[in-house]
């Protein structure tokens, strides 16, 4: 079970929530108002900061799950792939074309 363990803010936090409190302070505001919205400011910044943390662990955890996974061995890539394209024509347009050249040349020794 989690516990809800809330650490006191570092001083630079407390000096920083002070600041922004006192920026937005309103003319009729008490110290005590003032102080209660510094600390709302303090919690904040911890509960941001806290977020964070997890965001990282989770990146954290996520990255050493892929790193840990084998990767695939890929083919190396010195090796040279050839392909070699072999054109294979069918037989009858060249027979079409000799005979059209066979008839052309009877044609003209006929009919010269």
């Amino acid at each position: 079970m989690a516990k809800n363990v809330y650490q006191k803010p570092s001083p630079e936090i407390q000096a920083e929530a002070v600041k922004i409190a006192k920026a937005t302070q309103r003319p009729a505001q008490t110290k005590e108002q003032t102080k209660l919205i510094a600390q709302g400011i303090e919690k904040g910044i911890a509960l941001y900061k806290k977020q964070q943390r997890e965001k990282a662990r989770e990146l954290n955890r996520k990255l050493k799950r892929v790193a840990s996974q084998p990767r695939p061995t890929a083919e190396p890539e010195d090796q040279e792939v050839v392909e070699r394209i072999v054109y294979r024509q069918h037989w009858l347009p060249w027979l079409l074309l000799a005979l059209s050249w066979l008839g052309w040349g009877v044609h003209f020794v006929a009919s010269g």
